[in-house]
Order: C-alpha cells, then structure tokens, then sequence
C-alpha cells in the first residue's frame, strides 16, 4: 500500500530558494546552502561522485550496513524505518531486507523534498516488498519534523553526511526538534563521517578527474535557470579546505576575477571581487565523544557505535 502526504510544493521551494539566494549572496562572507546542488544534473554528478576512488562515505557506510545491518535491526527493534532525506539504492534496501528478517518491518515512510523523486522511489519499494505499508511525506525535514508519521516503534535514519552537513547550532537545533518528537521505543540510526587525515579528507571533495568541482559549479547553474541569473561557472575555480578548528571540509567557489552578476528574478546584483569565496557546503567531521555529548544535550543516549573495518565512517543507535 502507497500513501504520499505532500507538505512542501513547487512554490515553498522556489520561494526558499529566493529567500536563500537572497541572504546568501546578498551579504558577506557569500553562502549558499547544500541543498540546491541536487537538480537532474547534480544528483546524477553526485552519483558519479560516490563511485570515485577517492570518495570514500558511500562506500565505508556500505560496508556497516552489509556487517551490522542483522545487529541494527536487533537493536532497533523497530517495526517502521524512517528515512530522512530518502535514498533510493540499496543502503536503503539493507535495513528493509534486515527489519523484515528480524520479522518485525511493517511501515516504510521515505521524507524527501522531491515528489517526483519520492514518487518513483517509494513506488519502486513497495513494488519490491509486497504487503509492506509505504507512506511517503513530501517534506522538508529541517521544517516539518512534527508532521511525520508516529506510531508504532520507528527507528529514524540520517544517513550519508546529511548531520555533518549542518553547523554546530543548527545540528543542536535538528537533534532537540527530533527528540521533542520521539516516544518510547523509538531509536535514531545517524551516520558519521569521522576525523581522518586532512589530506584523505580534502581528496574526497576535490578529485582527481574534477567530478566534485563541476557538481560544485552546478550550483551556479541552478541560480541561473530557476532565477533567471547571468552568473558564469566558468569564472569560479571549486576549493576545498579542511578548517582543523572546527573539523570540518568547507567547499567554495573562487572568483576567478572581479565580476558583476544579475539575479533578475530577485532584483539582486552581487560584485565579486578577484579571489572572493562563496561557500557552498560544509562537511563535518566527528568523534565518538563529541557527538557523544551533542546527543545528551539534546536528550539522547548513544548506545551502539558501528564502524567499517577502516574506522572512516561510523553508523550510531540513540535512544531518548
């Protein structure tokens, strides 16, 4: 059975979309958040991304859930995966396959900010597990966290870099937002990207072959399209650079040269100056005892900790 609640519409996006453009790039230092990379075009280069040797997240997670995927359904004991930020390939599938091995799986509820993309994919699962209760919700997870499906024991997923992708106040943010939402019998599955070696960690996002760089640039085109805007990807050079400080990869765009750019859909006009930056994405990286605490402040206990056999990524089960 197919069910899809659609809380978010083309026009909360475009309007976010303005709202972000707006207060990113009309302010210093510029910004623009994660989020809008993902058009047809940059969702097919983050793919490519994933299956480069130098990028490893996808593939260390992988490797958890194809160990441990038995042990997290055990110690989930949840009978409803929640997926936040929906996937569509087989990390996806691992948990369905291990929850229904467990015998306890009877509801899978993607979140995404796509319908079309929630659509096929929520289609696609329940094509692949008859009798499984799918309800899909069109939703933006950071907004609309109350308005999730409950009942029943739910074990709620943010996997990839999805937490890392936030800084520290808007993390402490999410967290509280979704423990205020859990009820007893309910665990939380994150995903970590850990601490390693700054050389290791800037090769991930600048690659040999420059997939990273142009899904970087995609953003450009993204604005330009949808804002009707005349900035040039060609003028920015992609930059990633790990900040020991915070401990995190921040990915930019570098003005090649002083330039002027129109966001007409906006009445926005942005001078860049020869060398300014635009960042575009940060990517934290944790350990076991900070994110140990970031989860007690919000009110969750950790209570297993998984790791690939290279100790590069980590899968972690909380509890209220």
């Amino acid at each position: 059975m197919l069910r899809i609640d659609q809380y978010l519409t083309t026009d909360d996006l475009a309007k976010a979309l303005r709202r972000d453009v707006a207060e990113g790039l009309g302010s210093r230092p510029r910004s623009l958040p994660p989020k809008w990379f993902y058009d047809e075009r940059g969702s097919a280069l983050f793919e490519e991304i994933t299956r480069l040797a130098e990028y490893y997240p996808t593939r260390a997670e992988r490797a958890i859930l194809l160990g441990h995927a038995p042990e997290i359904a055990r110690a989930s004991g949840a009978d409803t995966l929640v997926e936040l930020g929906a996937g569509s390939g087989e990390k996806t599938r691992l948990l369905l396959d291990a929850l229904r091995a467990a015998g306890t799986l009877r509801r899978f509820v993607p979140v995404d900010v796509s319908g079309a993309f929630l659509r096929e994919s929520a289609a696609a699962i329940g094509a692949g597990y008859p009798g499984l209760e799918v309800h899909a919700v069109v939703a933006d997870f950071e907004r609309h966290l109350h308005l999730l499906p409950s009942g029943g024991r739910r074990a709620v997923a943010v996997l990839g870099s999805t937490l890392g992708n936030q800084p520290p106040d808007r993390r402490a943010a999410f967290l509280a937002d979704l423990r205020e939402g859990f009820a007893e019998g309910d665990t939380l599955l994150l995903g970590l990207d850990l601490v390693k070696d700054p050389a290791r960690l800037v090769a991930a996002y600048d690659d040999a072959r420059g997939v990273t760089a142009e899904f970087n640039r995609n953003v450009l085109r993204v604005l330009n399209r949808e804002l009707d805007a005349d900035l040039r990807p060609e003028g920015f050079d992609h930059v990633a650079v790990w900040d020991p400080r915070a401990e995190w990869i921040e990915m930019r765009l570098r003005a090649r040269s002083a330039q002027r750019a129109r966001v007409r859909a906006i009445g926005l006009e942005v001078d860049f100056a020869a060398g300014e930056e635009v960042r575009t994405e940060i990517s934290a990286k944790f350990r076991r005892e900070g994110i140990a605490a970031e989860l007690r402040r919000a009110g969750f206990g950790l209570e297993h900790w998984w790791t690939d056999p290279a100790g590069d990524f980590a899968l972690l089960l909380a509890r209220p």
